[in-house]
């Protein structure tokens, strides 16, 4: 097909939105559509938003959607988009699990994003497949779907099932749907409109922390960073630190210092208990085995610095999160 062909044929997209998504994600989805749209002085996106029952659906931010009709049978298009956010069991049963599964038969691409790979990995449409999940869900979207391959790609493509591990990468994700049928050109147009000048490809990992200006401003610290963030789970000492980067000791604590006004050993504990903090609130994961993946080798030890940082102890911060309505699947990765 030629470039010509591409920009004449109109691609038909589904976006079935969950409440309790993100409005960055649906934002990450539309909005690269839209410009797509108006720079090609055409439609050559045309979109309809549903629900699973057919009501306005709230995001996390309070803010009512209006859609377009109900996630039901029959339904065929080009592309069908999949958003997920928090309280995934509230919100789908089996007859939603039953209808993607359906509808996936007629759509050339099927996508799931943040908790929408939940979505696919439940219906059984990735089994044999790579996906991708949120970083902080990677783990346990492992454990899940075993027939899976899991990987820590900012989003993943395989064949016509493809996943996305959050809000930026979903972005990146649309850009490459844009290159795919429609030309790089047109995609760094998209990209240009919204000043986006670090576009990311489908294998670049996705970070624990992200680092803005400070990877060009002070590579130095950010290559630190990357190195903690690699090592969460066996964390390593400062001199130890240093001698990876090869550097001294006293250059590190300069680093940090001046980059983030800390010590690099108060700033990867904090990296760590950021970590662990997320998946006491967001995983049903054992506190022992979040202890053991943040790094700390003993319940005790990990509970008095959570304690000492959030000031609270992991069992009452998850109790005091899930009676305000938090459940373990699907986070929401902005």
């Amino acid at each position: 097909m030629s470039g010509t062909e591409k920009i004449q044929s109109m691609i038909d997209v589904v976006v079935v939105v969950l409440p309790e998504s993100s409005i960055m994600s649906l934002a990450s989805v539309l909005d690269p559509m839209r410009a797509a749209n108006r720079v090609s002085g055409r439609q050559v996106f045309r979109w309809r938003l549903l629900s699973a029952d057919g009501e306005p659906v709230i995001l996390t931010c309070g803010i009512p959607i209006a859609v377009d009709g109900t996630f039901s049978l029959p339904l065929e298009g080009d592309v069908l988009l999949a958003i997920g956010g928090f309280n995934l069991d509230r919100h789908v049963g089996r007859r939603f699990i039953a209808t993607l599964q359906e509808c996936a038969r007629h759509f050339g691409i099927v996508a799931g994003i943040e908790s929408g790979c939940w979505l696919l990995g439940r219906s059984g449409l990735l089994n044999g497949r790579k996906a991708t999940a949120h970083w902080e869900e990677l783990e346990d979207f492992s454990q899940a779907f075993p027939a899976l391959t899991v990987l820590g790609d900012r989003f993943v493509t395989d064949g016509k099932f493809w996943t996305s591990g959050g809000a930026s990468p979903t972005f990146d994700m649309m850009l490459h749907l844009i290159t795919q049928r429609l030309g790089s050109a047109l995609a760094l147009d998209v990209a240009s409109i919204f000043v986006y000048d670090q576009t990311h490809s489908a294998t670049d990992i996705q970070p624990v922390v992200s680092l803005g200006r400070i990877e060009t401003r002070d590579p130095g610290l950010a290559e630190a960073i990357r190195l903690m963030e690699r090592t969460l789970e066996r964390p390593l000492t400062v001199s130890a630190l240093a001698r990876r980067l090869s550097i001294s000791q006293r250059k590190l604590e300069l680093l940090f210092t001046k980059g983030l006004s800390t010590s690099p050993g108060a700033y990867y504990l904090r990296l760590r208990l950021q970590v662990a903090h997320r998946l006491v609130r967001d995983s049903g994961s054992p506190i022992r085995e979040i202890a053991l993946r943040c790094g700390f080798d003993s319940l005790s030890a990990f509970s008095r610095a959570y304690s000492r940082e959030y000031g609270t102890s992991p069992l009452k911060m998850r109790s005091r999160h899930r009676g305000a309505g938090a459940t373990s699947e699907g986070g929401e990765g902005i």
